[in-house]
């Protein structure tokens, strides 16, 4: 076992030195100026609310998803009678995240990938199978469409099934993502729109859930793409912010509606918590002050139910290890009590299979179950913020935010976060911060129990990972054709036709992709419409 080293740099997981202890004098000076404020007041690093958890416990939202539709639609109802409190559909990304049908050529080549990662969703007709019997109208739902050019596609076929059940609109609760960090950064897909396009799809969306859905997020930035593409905790929130600034510029461009009702629609975010405890438990007080800072100095906009961050957050699924698997459950525990500590609405503990398969059933019951362990047994939610005024939690705060906005500043001087998503300078940010763990995991300065260390695995349990179905590519073949076969071809004609026009056009494409997905047009077509009105990006290669 290697001994703890005097002489070695302690320091956070983003490089932030680390004293012995901390006393007041090391709390900056301007920071102490927010010491007194209470928890839901602004600039709300304290936390959303005054009672905190004792009045709104955060939210139980575990990502779900495999096989077909009814796969997923049996999960999901699993979780929320296990005691989930919300649900996230997964589409298949294999066909979401290019705008593919299974019958597409780059499918039929990995068709035995086809629904591994999601349910396999090319139609309105798959999405009304998803959500079977389960209270849409009641339970807050997220509609999956995490990728920028399947948001769209995935909301509006939510939405129609929504009204086809004859439930109102303006009523209904739930989220989307179309979030640039995951397939422009993280997992670079082979052909999705320009990062402008996305940006028009975004608006877009933004300005129709003001006009039809106002308890609808309809944009949720997902930093947690981002850091586990290998950004540190400050560029997280630093570029988090740079994005949240790209979507409140073209809104205001538009003038089309009120900047505050934009920053609120982008005010929801998503976060990684990762495994240094008190760094990421002040990362969240670092991002609800942040974004009071950013929408006062920046907009103008004080109004504290905008200015009032909404923070999910997600385990790191990269901290999952396939070595010795039934540790993930003790990280699992550590990283969602960080993101209690530091005040979450909605949390997703990783499944401790995850590093080996899409989360088994037991799996994702040890998550709900973990979350349900903070909740009720431990005392986490008596005390709002109980890390306030800790010397050392104020001062890491501080500099958290001084770095994150360095980083934006960075970002800003790059032309902005999608130039620098263009350029692939973010992606090199990215890539130095995943070569330096690699070193620090192969020199020793980084430990991981059971891989770098302490790797002999006497335990006699042992977790075989659950991969999904099998039929999922052959089924979801079989109902592509039939809805070929059986829908109204001309009104999918007609609909096709007008989605197109609304591309080319200024006006809000969500309204014409409504009627396409109850027109039945499929994935595959509208992705075929984008490619022809936009094109491909144009990836960057780092030499």
């Amino acid at each position: 076992m290697q001994q703890p080293s005097k002489d070695r740099d302690w320091v956070t997981a983003s490089g932030i030195p680390l004293k012995d202890y901390y006393l007041p004098d090391d709390v900056p000076e301007a920071h102490r100026k927010v010491l007194g404020a209470a928890p839901g007041e602004p600039p709300f690093h304290r936390g959303a609310y005054p009672t905190g958890y004792r009045t709104k416990p955060w939210r139980i939202f575990q990502l779900s998803g495999f096989g077909k539709p009814e796969d997923e639609n049996e999960r999901i109802k699993f979780l929320l009678e296990q005691g989930e409190t919300g649900f996230l559909m997964e589409h298949d990304r294999n066909t979401a995240d290019h705008l593919y049908n299974v019958d597409h050529p780059e499918v039929l080549a990995r068709r035995e990938d086809v629904g591994l990662t999601g349910a396999v969703m090319q139609s309105v007709r798959d999405i009304d199978i998803c959500l079977n019997e389960l209270p849409i109208d009641t339970t807050y739902g997220h509609a999956g469409g995490a990728v920028v050019q399947h948001a769209p596609f995935a909301l509006a076929g939510y939405w129609t099934v929504a009204k086809r059940r004859g439930y109102d609109l303006s009523r209904l609760p739930g989220t989307g993502q179309s979030d640039y960090f995951l397939t422009y950064l993280g997992c670079v897909t082979k052909q999705q729109v320009p990062t402008d396009a996305g940006l028009r799809l975004n608006a877009d969306i933004i300005e129709f859930c003001d006009q039809h859905l106002p308890r609808w997020v309809p944009v949720s930035i997902a930093g947690y793409n981002g850091a586990d593409s290998g950004l540190n905790a400050p560029q997280e929130l630093g570029a988090l912010f740079a994005n949240a600034v790209e979507y409140l510029e073209e809104i205001k461009r538009r003038g089309t509606m009120p900047l505050a009702k934009a920053a609120r629609g982008c005010g929801g975010v998503s976060f990684r918590m990762s495994m240094d405890v008190f760094e990421e438990a002040s990362k969240l007080r670092a991002a609800r002050l942040m974004w009071t800072q950013l929408l006062r100095e920046r907009y103008d906009i004080e109004d504290p139910k905008v200015s009032n961050l909404r923070i999910h957050c997600v385990t790191a699924g990269s901290r999952m290890q396939y070595q010795q698997p039934l540790n993930n459950i003790v990280r699992g525990t550590l990283m969602g009590l960080a993101a209690a500590l530091g005040g979450v609405q909605s949390l997703g503990v990783s499944g401790y299979d995850e590093a080996l398969s899409i989360p088994s059933e037991h799996a994702h019951q040890m998550s709900v179950r973990i979350q349900q362990i903070l909740q009720e047994e431990t005392n986490v939610t008596t005390v709002t913020d109980p890390l306030g005024g800790s010397y050392y939690i104020e001062t890491l705060t501080a500099q958290l935010i001084e770095r994150a906005w360095a980083f934006f500043d960075e970002i800003q001087a790059q032309g902005g976060f999608l130039a620098c998503l263009d350029s692939g300078w973010l992606h090199q940010k990215a890539a130095e911060n995943q070569h330096q763990e690699f070193l620090a995991q192969a020199e020793g300065s980084q430990r991981i129990i059971g891989v770098t260390d302490h790797t002999d695995d006497v335990s006699p349990f042992e977790v075989d990972g659950f991969m999904g179905v099998d039929d999922a590519f052959e089924v979801a073949l079989e109902r592509l054709e039939a809805v070929r076969r059986e829908r109204h071809e001309k009104g999918a004609a007609d609909a096709m036709r007008s989605l197109e026009q609304a591309c080319r056009s200024d006006d809000n494409i969500m309204p014409s992709m409504m009627a396409a997905l109850d027109a039945e047009v499929t994935l595959g077509e509208v992705g075929d419409i984008y490619r022809q009105v936009w094109g491909d990006w144009a990836t960057p290669i780092q030499t």
